[in-house]
């Protein structure tokens, strides 16, 4: 009988934690006020590696391993985005989105960016 009330208070507790994480981590807040000013991909292509941007275009095309191919009215750039940065969002090549992120600059590469949020229009 002990062992059963205390299996059943572990289990209890166990499922009230996971769903206040859970819950706590759908509440959505954060910052809201001014952000960093749209650019262009040719002036991402000029700022100097881990400089933060924001974006206005389309993503063109997957390249596979995370890679995409994101276009604007200057030009494009290869981005990468990370899995649980897609937050469940469906984005096709139709549709404009704003991407945040960060320079990504290696001497043996072309310049990439590091995509930390992904804003559908």
């Amino acid at each position: 009988m002990k062992k059963t009330f205390i299996y059943t208070t572990l289990a209890v507790l166990t499922l009230t934690a996971g769903i206040a994480q859970a819950s706590h981590h759908n509440m959505g807040g954060g910052f809201k006020g001014p952000e960093i000013d749209l650019t262009t991909v040719q002036d991402a292509l000029n700022m100097k590696d881990d400089s933060h941007v924001r974006i206005k275009g389309t993503i063109e095309k997957s390249l596979g391993d995370e890679k995409y191919l994101f276009k604007d009215s200057t030009g494009s750039v290869k981005i990468e985005i990370d899995d649980k940065t897609w937050k469940g969002q469906t984005i096709t090549p139709a549709d404009t989105v704003v991407i945040s992120g960060e320079v990504d600059k290696e001497w043996n590469r072309k310049t990439e960016i590091d995509v930390d949020r992904i804003e559908k229009q």
